[in-house]
């Protein structure tokens, strides 16, 4: 009688790693979806393209309790109405079944819906943290043809950051006589603290010289700079994950544990209204999230 085959020690501890980084990145997967930083329909489409993947291993069940707002007796009476097996996985999922799935994902997170052509006026925003203003910087210094909008904000100068150049920093009276005299195209007050608006003037300028402006604001803002100047077109940048966020947010060493917190707790509700958005933009890379802001602009046709 042959002897069964005995699987070497290194085999099943390399086997035990792989079993705990797998778990890991569904969990780092699960966070993204319910922090909104990546889209429900993403992870599908990476499922059903690849059935071995970190989204094709996924349970059902857990990828539903992932997003927002599902708890579990919702999530029991979505997989009957769409006749899914609690057993599944994502990437074990029927063709009729992601069908219905994808249906129910675009009816209850609905997807931004690109507009046609380019715009001279663009608006870029996005979560805490997650590099717009690295980004704004990159064009700045590349793209001399991209006319970067400059702020005013009544937050106090972060290392590095010069006046006229990164914002405008002005006191709360001098802030609000921008705004009594019409000179801002938007303002907020951002994390409940400072103030920020976008002077009006040099948009008008450079717009009526024909350039390309670049808006570097945060969500309050876009809406309005959309309110003003329907044609703008908006572009949320996003991070590659959450625990990217947080840890860019960490690393910069600009703000204390308290408001850290309160910035984190933003970034949801940010992430929450990029639906609102024309463009959406990972930014991995800085070069490559800047090149395709600016290409999302009229200055690129060529």
């Amino acid at each position: 009688m042959a002897e069964g085959r005995t699987v070497p020690e290194v085999d099943r501890a390399a086997a035990a790693r792989k079993a705990v980084e797998r778990r890991r990145a569904r969990a780092a997967l699960k966070r993204d979806l319910t922090m909104r930083v990546t889209s429900p329909q993403t992870v599908l489409a990476h499922a059903t393209a690849d059935a071995d993947s970190v989204a094709g291993s996924m349970r059902i069940t857990d990828f539903l309790l992932a997003l927002p707002a599902i708890g579990s007796g919702k999530r029991d009476r979505i997989l009957a109405d769409l006749h899914i097996s609690a057993v599944k996985r994502l990437g074990g999922l029927g063709v009729r079944q992601r069908v219905l799935l994808q249906d129910w994902l675009d009816g209850r997170f609905p997807q931004p819906h690109p507009r046609d052509g380019r715009s001279r006026l663009l608006v870029l925003a996005g979560p805490t943290a997650v590099g717009k203003g690295t980004v704004a910087a990159h064009i700045r210094e590349n793209h001399p043809e991209i006319h970067l909008s400059v702020s005013a904000t009544t937050r106090a100068p972060r290392p590095g950051e010069i006046d006229g150049v990164h914002y405008f920093f002005v006191d709360d009276a001098e802030f609000d006589r921008l705004i009594a005299n019409g000179e801002l195209l938007e303002h907020a007050v951002v994390h409940n603290r400072s103030r920020y608006g976008t002077p009006r003037a040099p948009i008008d300028d450079a717009l009526a010289q024909g350039k390309t402006v670049l808006l570097e604001i945060d969500l309050q803002g876009a809406r309005q700079v959309r309110q003003a100047e329907p044609s703008a077109t908006l572009i949320f940048l996003l991070p590659p994950s959450w625990d990217e966020l947080v840890q860019r947010l960490v690393g910069r060493g600009t703000e204390g544990p308290e408001e850290r917190v309160r910035r984190l707790r933003t970034a949801k509700v940010e992430l929450a209204a990029q639906s609102e958005f024309d463009h959406r933009i990972v930014n991995e890379d800085v070069a490559v999230a800047a090149r395709e802001v600016v290409e999302l602009s009229s200055s690129s046709v060529r």
